[in-house]
């Protein structure tokens, strides 16, 4: 990968000069097969954290024998220091459309839905605007698809898919058993694609750029560029466009504000990396992947409190229907609360550090399976700061 970093306007945030233009070369001249075949080919690996083939999943979906099939744009960005998603939807929405679009022609989708964080209401009006102009383009370009944007509630355990069905279809924000899963049974019980909004926009990417200049950023195991939201002590807070597959010491000297002493890769639900596995550290599907979330640490920071705001956070959005995760998070708050009042010795972290493995283990989705990963390495790497 090239050492040198995009620059915002490079890629991701470029104007295109005609609206849709990428969207209508694909409709006209691309079939379906060469479509998927060309993500495929391309190694595009889901912006949302996950990192789930982009191209296996579409392929999947189209294979399924439908009369209806369904596209949801994930855009509830409700990660802890992650708001990537929200400037690409301010700035350059037609390419999550035309994303969208593409996508509805490589797996025969007709309906297509927008699912909006909460928080971001405000953007409803001009959004709403773009989505109006998009679905008469693509009736007039004889693609049969419709786009509309469904508001969430503020829930962040409906960025879980499953629980984002459940969501849209109006009942309360629980995630489901998996398997089906949703390219099979998804949305009203019909084969369902669901995708991030920066996935969508490097959709249209792939086909603007081709596959093999593409292929030339980033590494093997993780193609392309991504956005990174870049909070906390740090002297370029913002948005920033970067390849994969950087050393996170290369990220702090051009982040950092000198004094870093942790950076917390992926929100909340990510990892804690300390300074000295900075140069060893891999930003990327070979290293530590990330949906985007940035938060660097200096050493004026407690990272008992950054722990513990962590665990606020979770136990006020554990959807509560899992034993695991309702009651887990509670006792891994109330239990480092307990070791640094002095009630518990320092040898109950250990009793803690086990809670989060069965919590791994038991959890039914994503956000109890992903406690341990802050608290874990947290504990591993400042476990002196639990106790004075």
């Amino acid at each position: 990968m090239s050492k040198e970093n995009l620059k915002r306007s490079d890629i991701i945030f470029e104007q295109y000069g005609i609206k849709y233009k990428v969207f209508d070369r694909v409709i006209e001249f691309k079939s379906s097969e060469l479509i998927i075949q060309e993500l495929l080919d391309s190694g595009l690996k889901g912006r949302g954290g996950a990192g789930f083939p982009t191209g296996l999943k579409w392929k999947f979906a189209a294979q399924q024998e439908s009369p209806e099939k369904i596209i949801i744009c994930n855009a509830d960005e409700g990660e802890p220091g992650t708001f990537k998603d929200r400037e690409i939807l301010l700035q350059v929405p037609r390419k999550v459309l035309s994303g969208m679009g593409i996508c509805a022609k490589a797996i025969g989708a007709n309906k297509g839905i927008i699912y909006l964080r909460g928080e971001y209401e405000y953007m409803l009006p001009e959004l709403q605007a773009e989505v109006d102009f998009f679905n008469e383009h693509a009736k007039e370009k004889g693609l049969d698809f419709n786009i509309i944007i469904r508001l969430g509630s503020g829930a962040y355990v409906c960025g879980e898919e499953t629980a984002l069905i459940e969501s849209i279809e109006g009942k309360r924000g629980e995630p489901r058993n998996k398997p089906p899963f949703p390219v099979i049974n998804g949305l009203m019980e019909k084969p369902t694609v669901i995708n991030n909004v920066e996935t969508f926009v490097n959709v249209v990417l792939i086909n603007k750029l081709g596959v093999e200049r593409f292929n030339n950023l980033g590494t093997t195991d993780s193609r392309g560029s991504k956005l990174f939201s870049v909070s906390g002590d740090t002297k370029k807070p913002g948005v920033h466009e970067l390849e994969l597959g950087m050393k996170l010491s290369d990220f702090v000297d051009e982040f950092g504000d000198g004094d870093t002493k942790a950076v917390q890769v992926g929100g909340a639900s990510g990892y804690c990396v300390p300074r000295r596995d900075f140069d060893k550290t891999i930003i990327g599907f070979e290293g530590i992947p990330t949906g985007g979330s940035m938060m660097l640490f200096n050493s004026t920071r407690s990272m008992y409190n950054v722990l513990h705001n962590f665990l606020e956070f979770f136990e006020e959005e554990s959807c509560g229907q899992c034993t695991p995760c309702r009651v887990g998070t509670q006792q891994l708050r109330k239990g480092i609360e307990a070791i640094k009042s002095g009630e518990r010795s320092c040898e109950y972290i250990d009793d803690l550090l086990k809670l989060t493995d069965t919590m791994k283990l038991t959890a039914k989705c994503g956000l109890g399976q992903s406690v341990g990963n802050s608290f874990n390495t947290i504990i591993k790497n400042f476990r002196e700061e639990m106790l004075y």
